[in-house]
């Protein structure tokens, strides 16, 4: 018998972690749904930073490293942020874990493949505008899951709504702030609202 890889195996687990653990929602979003979410969103961004702001950055890389930003929690599952951030310390160890997953999983790839996949699960492909852009990207993932739980009328997710909100403003993050202002107010349009010429 050949020998076997299982990291993609494992990157098709995503599904099956769902995200705001703590949270009542009235949809669980799995992890594989904001990583789409999330490479769409930075896509979008880094076209509005070549057109808009005009700042240099690569939309593509920056798409598929959105595909990878979270891939660690396939083996350490979502941390809720309450928990990911009470201190330093749990924070760097829970770094250090991430670090180790990412380990973990290139050692589920032929050696000829690993150079291929390690820039982006590390993120040292991106330059620090990139990493930027990839940031609010998630953020803007997050502020939108809140957006649509509060849509439902549940108030579960007020104060996470206001703490994405506030996050994304104390980044100065121009192509969030853009899109927050031409574009994420169609997110709380219905379907025939969107769809109308």
């Amino acid at each position: 018998m050949s020998q076997q890889y299982p990291f993609s195996a494992l990157l098709g687990r995503m599904k099956y972690i769902t995200r705001w653990s703590l949270m009542h929602a009235a949809r669980p979003e799995s992890l594989s749904e904001h990583t789409a979410d999330t490479a769409i969103l930075a896509h979008t961004l880094c076209v509005i930073a070549g057109r808009i702001t005009g700042t240099p950055v690569r939309p593509e890389t920056v798409a598929v490293a959105a595909l990878y930003h979270d891939a660690p929690e396939i083996m350490t599952g979502d941390l809720p942020t309450p928990v990911k951030y009470k201190n330093e310390r749990v924070r760097a160890a829970y770094k250090a874990l991430e670090a180790e997953s990412v380990e973990d999983m290139l050692a589920m790839l032929p050696t000829e493949l690993r150079d291929g996949f390690a820039p982006y699960l590390n993120g040292t492909v991106l330059t620090a505008e990139e990493q930027r852009i990839l940031k609010a990207a998630d953020r803007l993932s997050a502020l939108i899951k809140c957006m649509e739980e509060a849509m439902t009328g549940n108030r579960e997710f007020d104060a996470a709504l206001a703490q994405q909100r506030q996050a994304l403003k104390d980044m100065a993050c121009p192509e969030a702030d853009w899109f927050m202002e031409h574009l994420l107010p169609c997110y709380a349009k219905n379907l025939d609202e969107l769809t109308r010429g």
